[in-house]
């Protein structure tokens, strides 16, 4: 993966004593309670990607980070500079009724068939993975890539790249800085990139191409991929 060698370790996480999360108050870090699974998700700028998954029902805890590389406890720059391996990635904690539409709504709400990219976010950092830790999970994103492959081919897409590997193989989840947690919250006409295919994923339930609105909000209304009720 590196043209270069990856970065030295660094001693000490970036977040060692995280906030409350802003806008579901729950522990950072949360840990899945009996009846809650834990997933991370990686579908480009994590910004974007944490904002959708907290407005989802169900959803626990999220917070953003870094996963899939190799320098311990890595910086935002660090990451950026394409060096440490990691993407970056987001922790969702939610309710075991949840996770079909997590993973719906994931596969909806970026370009899968995108190699380390999304939109004008280009490099390894930026590249489609999904971390799974149970095997229920692992068998779901399977039946859901088979699903969601063939209608991408017959839309004329490209095929799925995402990476997909159980969590403990990809490696620690490492939390990005303060400033990067639930940053749509406290930057709401901030950035977000969702370069997604516009293709609906066929698996049950509802996603965010379920009710998609036609219409484009006016002025400087905050945007957002999906509005829940």
């Amino acid at each position: 993966m590196f043209s270069r060698s990856p970065l030295p370790d660094n001693p000490t996480p970036v977040l060692p004593h995280p906030k409350p999360h802003t806008v579901l108050g729950s522990d950072l870090m949360a840990e899945p309670q009996p009846g809650q699974q834990v997933i991370y998700l990686a579908g480009g700028c994590y910004w974007g990607v944490e904002e959708i998954m907290w407005q989802l029902p169900g959803v626990v805890s999220t917070a953003v980070g870094f996963m899939g590389g190799q320098t311990a406890n890595p910086t935002y720059r660090q990451v950026c500079s394409g060096l440490t391996g990691h993407t970056e990635t987001v922790r969702v904690v939610a309710s075991d009724e949840a996770i079909p539409q997590i993973i719906k709504t994931f596969w909806e709400m970026h370009d899968p068939t995108s190699l380390n990219r999304q939109g004008n976010d280009v490099g390894t950092q930026y590249r489609s993975a999904i971390f799974v830790t149970t095997q229920a999970q692992q068998e779901l994103v399977d039946e859901s890539v088979s699903a969601y492959s063939q209608v991408l081919s017959q839309a004329g897409q490209g095929e799925i790249v995402t990476e997909i590997l159980p969590a403990q193989q990809a490696g620690p989840f490492y939390l990005a800085e303060d400033e990067h947690q639930q940053y749509l919250d406290k930057n709401p006409f901030g950035y977000r990139c969702h370069a997604a295919t516009g293709m609906p994923c066929p698996m049950p339930g509802s996603g965010p191409l379920a009710n998609a609105s036609d219409e484009k909000p006016a002025g400087n209304e905050p945007q957002s991929f999906i509005h829940l009720d």
